[in-house]
């Protein structure tokens, strides 16, 4: 039971649900409302099967390529930040009106699926969601069945995670599309120092051990 506790927190963290509201509310500002629940429901599935593959290959697939933590760590600390910044300046609304016309033009050669980047990735299946599952489940120290109830845990913390971003819309219709892109604006400068912090710690480990 502490085990199970433990690693619902665990979860919790590094998934972040709360979190995903305001890039949510970013993403999906030019869309409407059945839009918005696809993207939710898509988002939600995508992070699913990414988190699900790295529970099961992950471990496999980082000691395969002699992948450092360390290393992983930095790397997902650059995309946050990276991202971080597309929160911070976002689109102006002349952009988001020319994306929709062209998306209800059917014109989606060049049409990025944000429910895949950035929700699905980076934002509920984050560099530290995949390293979080794949030291959870540990196959030195965790047996199949309790991998399975981490896997149970990790679907419920992403269908909370749904819920979430299913009343963001009420949440959009209460502030309006300036209260969330004030929102957005400010969660951008926290996930910024967030990744920065990830990076920095992960080079002083470096230093430290000696190891990526």
């Amino acid at each position: 039971m502490d085990n199970l506790l433990e690693h619902f927190v665990t979860l919790w963290v590094v998934i972040d649900p709360i979190g995903t509201i305001p890039v949510f509310i970013t993403v999906t500002a030019g869309l409407e409302a059945a839009a918005r629940r696809r993207t939710a429901l898509l988002a939600s599935l995508i992070s699913a099967g990414v988190l699900l593959f790295f529970l099961i290959f992950g471990q496999l697939l980082i000691e395969a390529l002699d992948i450092g933590l360390n290393s992983f760590q930095v790397a997902g600390g650059i995309i946050l930040f990276l991202f971080a910044l597309t929160m911070i300046f976002g689109e102006s609304k002349q952009e988001i009106e020319r994306r929709q016309a062209e998306e209800d033009r059917g014109d989606k050669m060049h049409q990025h699926n944000p429910a895949i980047f950035p929700l699905a990735v980076p934002s509920l299946a984050s560099p530290g969601a995949m390293l979080a599952i794949v030291i959870l489940t540990d196959n030195h120290r965790f047996s199949a069945a309790d991998q399975g109830i981490t896997a149970m845990v990790m679907l419920v913390v992403i269908a909370i995670a749904f819920v979430l971003m299913l009343l963001a819309e009420p949440i959009i219709r209460l502030i309006g599309h300036s209260g969330a892109a004030i929102i957005s604006r400010v969660m951008g400068m926290i996930l910024a120092s967030v990744a920065v912090n990830s990076v920095l710690s992960a080079l002083l480990e470096i230093m430290k051990t000696g190891q990526l």
